[in-house]
């Protein structure tokens, strides 16, 4: 992984930019706050990290097929764009319900498969979402294993796809270190990221996991609310359990059966200690789209949003000059 990961880390570099002054308080004085652009690679996300990174072990492999997941549509975009640049077959999986809420993601990864055979399939078995487009997908890989390869973009699955995410992903934490270094000289104090499947917290996270003076902070999606039953923060409020061959924390009924996530959008570090969780509603996380998009001209992805949603409860616990990096 270590001799793939060098072919491409400095393919996707992107930029840390002080995004706003608009949490400081009245008197001027508050946390510095800068965003982790992500958005500015190729694709329009971190995903691209883990795709081409995998790509390059199908290639070694000698497989002729990728097959992928995706609920947002990002991976799937990813996936089906490394397809492409290496001139292998993709079949992404996606559940019904999340091609309907991402129909512009899925004429992205059709245009891309258009001239090699890449296609979405609807997944329309259980609940028609992530959960049962990830159950598709394991179904197929395991059937056709010789000839094709599975690239999971979540810190998920069975090993070592936990592993290989994260380490394809962590190139995030290292540009974070170097930047920081660059612009300031020192370290950040705080790295807050969306957590969903893990892997852009991973990514960033995974760097600073050992400066224990670096406080570090997942966002989970509330949804409706946490006392709601529909919200999506299985670290809040989930339970151990097991699902596609990993031990996680899942969103469970009183059977042990995996009950369907809610956010508007689609367990790492937890027991350590090591990391804080917290949640933000559907409704907090619109709000902060609007904000961000009229304050600073950056559109953020639904998924994103809800990190620049939990500053409005955490920077006036900061004091002032606390750098802050949001992912």
């Amino acid at each position: 992984m270590k001799a793939l990961g060098s072919s491409y880390l400095c393919v996707w570099i992107s930029e840390i930019i002080t995004t706003t002054e608009h949490y400081k308080r009245p008197n001027g004085e508050g946390p510095l706050i800068y965003l982790k652009r992500e958005d500015l690679n190729h694709t329009g996300a971190h995903k691209i990290n883990n795709a081409i990174a995998q790509a390059l072990l199908a290639k070694r492999f000698g497989k002729q097929c990728i097959i992928a997941e995706t609920v947002a549509g990002q991976h799937g975009v990813a996936t089906a764009t490394v397809c492409a640049r290496f001139g292998l077959q993709c079949i992404i999986y996606m559940g019904a319900q999340d091609m309907e809420r991402q129909s512009l993601n899925v004429f992205r990864m059709r245009i891309l498969g258009a001239e090699i055979c890449s296609f979405v399939r609807a997944v329309h078995s259980g609940t028609a979402t992530l959960k049962d487009a990830t159950s598709e997908a394991i179904r197929d890989w395991v059937t056709n294993v010789e000839t094709t390869h599975y690239i999971l973009g979540s810190v998920a699955g069975p090993h070592l796809y936990p592993m290989m995410v994260r380490e394809f992903h962590a190139v995030i934490g290292k540009e974070t270190r170097k930047q920081a270094l660059e612009k300031w000289g020192g370290k950040p104090d705080v790295l807050v990221a969306c957590v969903g499947g893990g892997s852009n917290a991973m990514g960033l996270f995974h760097e600073f996991v050992n400066d224990k003076d670096v406080r570090l902070i997942g966002v989970e999606a509330a949804g409706h609310g946490l006392d709601s039953g529909k919200h999506a923060a299985t670290l809040t409020k989930g339970e151990v359990g097991v699902l596609h061959g990993a031990m996680s924390y899942l969103l469970q009924d009183d059977d042990g059966q995996i009950v369907e996530p809610h956010s508007i959008c689609a367990g790492f570090l937890k027991d350590e200690g090591r990391a804080e969780y917290y949640s933000v509603t559907d409704d907090e996380a619109l709000e902060a789209v609007k904000r961000l998009s009229c304050l600073e001209g950056i559109i953020p992805a639904l998924e994103i949003s809800h990190t620049p949603a939990y500053l409005e409860e955490l920077c006036p616990t900061l004091t002032n000059g606390t750098k802050v990096v949001l992912n």
